[in-house]
């Protein structure tokens, strides 16, 4: 089953087709609320179904690069990443597209964090290989001046700028700025960074030390891809989210945790919130004390 419904709804109808013995896909974010992310992984468990989330960062040409780097040890050992997303005016609704949906905490639960930030911050965990997160400071922001009758009509009160910083166990760090709106001409690319070298995004490169020189190299990456495929019979099964779900489906590979991925996505992005709300940093428990069912009923 596919859930392409609006964020709040994720949780009803994914936790009633579980229930009902069906494996779930489901469209980004989790859900609205960790509290309701959680609930819809617990379900999945407990009636041994299967339940991905479209992260389509995960199955990108960079993240595989990125992936095989990082197990050869190119990287050392991991101790820093950046998640970044960058729209100049890229508002959905007020700036011009999309439905006033998307700027409506009571459909959607989020703005720019939800709806861009799940992307670039799921990467990261991905490819820090899912540390446990401890705690969160954030701040969100929207002050870029809109469209007043796009405003009036929409109800617009979500973030257009979301900042985080997050502590995870073993010293390992992520900073976070995710933009839908912002006076700039641009924002670098996420990156991760370890003792031996580091990758950055947007466009991918990697940088080392060799020879006692510092090192800044570009990559063949598309006729690497395509001699993947050509070598390996199950390399289309990562080509994409849904490449992926039906390869799952059909027992040609293991399910990779989207699901586990998406919901540590779902604490860093709630945990910005809490810490805002709060003004002051939060831990991973106080995210959960915190969070509560932002779910429309069925």
């Amino acid at each position: 089953m596919d859930v392409c419904l609006h964020n709040n709804l994720h949780a009803p109808v994914t936790i009633a087709a579980l229930e009902a013995g069906k494996n779930v896909y489901c469209e980004k974010p989790m859900a609205g609320s960790y509290a309701d992310a959680k609930a819809m992984l617990e379900t999945a468990r407990a009636c041994n179904r299967k339940l991905s989330i479209q992260l389509s960062t995960l199955f990108s040409k960079e993240t595989k690069l990125a992936r095989r780097l990082i197990a050869d040890g190119r990287l050392g050992k991991l101790y820093h990443a950046r998640s970044t997303g960058f729209r100049r005016r890229g508002r959905p609704f007020v700036d011009g597209y999309g439905t006033a949906s998307f700027v409506k905490k009571e459909v959607a639960a989020g703005g720019a964090l939800y709806d861009m930030g799940v992307y670039h911050i799921s990467r990261i965990l991905f490819l820090l290989g899912l540390p446990q997160v401890e705690r969160i400071s954030g701040k969100v922001y929207q002050e870029t001046g809109m469209d007043e009758r796009r405003r009036a009509e929409s109800g617009y009160n979500v973030e257009e700028l979301g900042l985080g910083f997050v502590k995870c166990a073993g010293g390992v760090t992520v900073d976070i700025i995710e933009s839908w709106a912002i006076h700039l001409g641009g924002i670098e690319g996420s990156c991760v960074v370890g003792s031996r070298g580091g990758i950055r995004f947007d466009p991918f490169s990697f940088h080392s030390t060799e020879c006692d020189v510092e090192m800044n190299a570009t990559f063949e990456i598309d006729s690497a891809d395509w001699r993947w495929h050509q070598l390996n019979e199950t390399e289309w099964a990562y080509d994409s989210p849904q490449h992926h779900w039906i390869a799952a489906q059909l027992g040609i590979v293991d399910l990779l945790p989207t699901a586990e991925v998406a919901l540590a996505t779902m604490l860093i992005s709630e945990g910005i919130y809490l810490s805002d709300r709060l003004g002051r940093e939060v831990s991973a428990a106080e995210v959960l004390e915190h969070s509560s069912s932002t779910a429309i009923a069925l």
